[in-house]
């Protein structure tokens, strides 16, 4: 999908800050849908496609992270946490829930887009071969069509970070990746290293495909280096 013809939804209770935010993408080529609060955002997704959503934290109402929870069981479309929050435990549980980034006001409008076009661009790099469906454990991970099948055939559906995450880990089985590469492969962000979004979507990941989450059999801590894949891969 063209990055011009996506579709954004902006979710702000402020109106000033709404308008600023509904103006700069539709300057950008974008079509831009807004809502004041999680009541009027709900018809808006009714009956239209959705890319990705910009959504406030602070809302009148069921706040962002409770509405996060909620679009994340119905849509697979990005979404991004806009706040004036600055508190890491926010970040954390909105990271945790199922949202693909987050940002904190003031922000710059140029980086906010460009996390926005990370966001709806990402797709595995990788070759033909490498997008074929792959086993390991009881699970059929299919890259192309971005599934993920257990035993039974129960589908586990994942987030855009944790897909990448997952397709990232699957490529290198038995090689330890550090969370710089991991990093690099998920969000495309220059490297921090109190950044913890790695560790948050591998528990993510950990509690979908794991036997045990809490100790884990193919998601293993190498500890001061990163993350190993150690299920066999064919």
């Amino acid at each position: 999908m063209p990055e011009a013809d996506a579709h954004i939804l902006v979710v702000e209770d402020d109106p000033v800050t709404r308008a600023k935010l509904v103006g700069y993408f539709e300057s950008e080529g974008y079509r831009v849908s807004e809502a004041e609060d999680g009541q009027s955002m709900w018809p808006l997704l009714s009956g239209q496609s959705v890319d990705l959503v910009l959504l406030d934290i602070n809302l009148p109402g069921e706040d962002g992270l409770y509405l996060t929870r909620q679009l994340r069981a119905l849509f697979d479309f990005g979404i991004i946490l806009v706040t004036g929050r600055t508190d890491d435990v926010d970040r954390i549980v909105g990271l945790e829930i199922g949202a693909d980034d987050y940002v904190t006001k003031p922000f710059n409008q140029r980086e906010l887009l460009a996390r926005v076009k990370n966001i709806l661009r990402r797709v595995p790099e990788t070759q033909s071969s490498e997008t074929d469906p792959k086993r390991f454990a009881t699970w059929v991970f299919d890259p192309q069509r971005r599934k993920l099948t257990g035993p039974g055939d129960i589908s586990v559906g994942l987030t855009r970070a944790e897909f990448e995450l997952l397709s990232a880990l699957v490529r290198h089985p038995g090689v330890v990746m550090s969370r710089e590469r991991l990093l690099s492969q998920v969000t495309h962000r220059n490297w921090d290293p109190n950044d913890r979004t790695i560790d948050v979507l591998v528990r993510r990941l950990r509690k979908k495909i794991e036997r045990d989450p809490k100790a884990p059999e193919i998601i293993i801590t190498a500890h001061g280096e990163g993350y190993l894949f150690a299920a066999e891969v064919s």
